[in-house]
């Protein structure tokens, strides 16, 4: 599985910014994608997941009610659109997925990785 992210750029508290990811090497349904961010000097920390399949997902506390995951399992696309940005989610922000269908927030169970997107929020 490969995945290629892009969309990151530099915005303004309160902007909004898309992320995408293209996908692909799927060799059946059963995965589940997730974005990912590390921001400097933390470790990797988990955005939010989405089963490629039926849709559902999960979010972390910190981004709730502001980002939103969306997958295209025909166009094997998936995105994240992030609304109301904040200095803090300043980051370098990675696509993932692992095989299953559990929604996994510990980057340890993401086998597949795509290079990151900058995102840098700042007036």
């Amino acid at each position: 599985v490969q995945l290629q992210a892009s969309g990151g750029g530099l915005v303004e508290p309160g902007d909004s910014l898309r992320l995408s990811c293209v996908v692909s090497g799927l060799t059946s349904s059963t995965y589940v994608m997730g974005w990912f961010r590390q921001r400097p000097g933390k470790e990797r920390e988990f955005v939010a997941s989405i089963k490629w399949r039926l849709g559902s997902s999960d979010y972390a506390d910190a981004v709730k009610g502001r980002f939103t995951i969306s997958r295209d399992y025909i166009k094997d696309t998936m995105a994240l659109q992030m609304n109301n940005l904040k200095p803090e989610d300043t980051a370098l922000y990675y696509c993932a997925a692992r095989d299953g269908t559990v929604l996994h927030t510990a980057a340890a169970r993401y086998a597949y990785w795509g290079q990151g997107t900058q995102v840098t929020v700042s007036s």
